[in-house]
């Protein structure tokens, strides 16, 4: 299962830098190091993802412990969407909250501060982890597996988009239509300028996938456009903030 997690981490991560590459010739430029340290921790990560995906694996396959079914007509047609979305909400819930509380003083500085050394970060950022913030993040898919009942390609569904999620929200410009995201759905969905001012501002835009949290809490400090520029070979955010910030 490690090999797995690091194989599709390789695979999505290198993809996007890549395409983030091809899309804007200088956004890596002079950041090699911290692209090495990004993999390195990465790797790391996949190491601690990796335990509580074997067992899980192990326990559905040999002792049918899990709540994975692979029988489509175990359960209506209309509830492999809702286990999606069931599933993506409450990790998006768990999400927030951890990634909240890791940034208090103590947490920040024992773990949370090994993913924000990445000043903007890259597609190679998304599992660029203290191993105590990848077990925060390693256990929540397996748990949820006990819980609530999801056929076997759902949650693949679930972890492609995990991954999509993970590895565009950090690579550093937006492969969305403003459209969309200055829509109707963009207000409750994050994208990688969502994201991106949670970086730049540490304590705001904490969520995952949904804006809910941030929005309820009062963390949301809106979206921004991204500003490559190609002398400095590094993309800026100018806060655009959408109403819904608490300053």
């Amino acid at each position: 299962m490690t090999a797995i997690i690091a194989g599709r981490y390789l695979v999505s991560s290198g993809g996007f830098a890549w395409l983030s590459a091809r899309r804007h010739p200088h956004i890596h430029v002079g950041r090699g190091e911290q692209i090495r340290r990004e993999i390195a921790w990465s790797l790391a990560s996949a190491v601690v993802y990796g335990l509580p995906a074997g067992i899980v694996a192990w326990g559905w396959q040999a002792q049918g412990w899990t709540l994975i079914y692979d029988d489509l007509h175990a359960y209506p047609s209309w509830y492999g969407p809702v286990s999606v979305l069931a599933f993506l909400i409450a990790h998006d819930a768990w999400f927030y909250w951890t990634h909240r509380w890791m940034h208090r003083p103590t947490p920040f500085r024992i773990a949370h501060a090994v993913h924000h050394a990445s000043r903007p970060p890259t597609a190679w950022a998304a599992m660029s982890f203290h191993p105590i913030e990848a077990l925060t993040g390693a256990v929540v898919i397996p748990a949820l597996v006990f819980m609530i009942p999801i056929h076997w390609g759902a949650l693949l569904v679930v972890l492609g988009i995990m991954t999509l999620m993970g590895v565009t929200n950090h690579m550093g410009w937006e492969m969305f239509p403003r459209r969309l995201i200055d829509g109707p759905i963009g207000r409750w969905l994050i994208t990688a300028s969502h994201h991106q001012q949670h970086h730049r501002q540490y304590r705001c835009n904490y969520g995952l996938y949904f804006r809910f949290w941030d929005r309820l809490c009062r963390t949301d400090h809106g979206l921004g456009r991204f500003d490559h520029d190609r002398h400095a070979g590094a993309g800026t955010l100018s806060s655009l903030g959408d109403g819904h910030a608490e300053r």
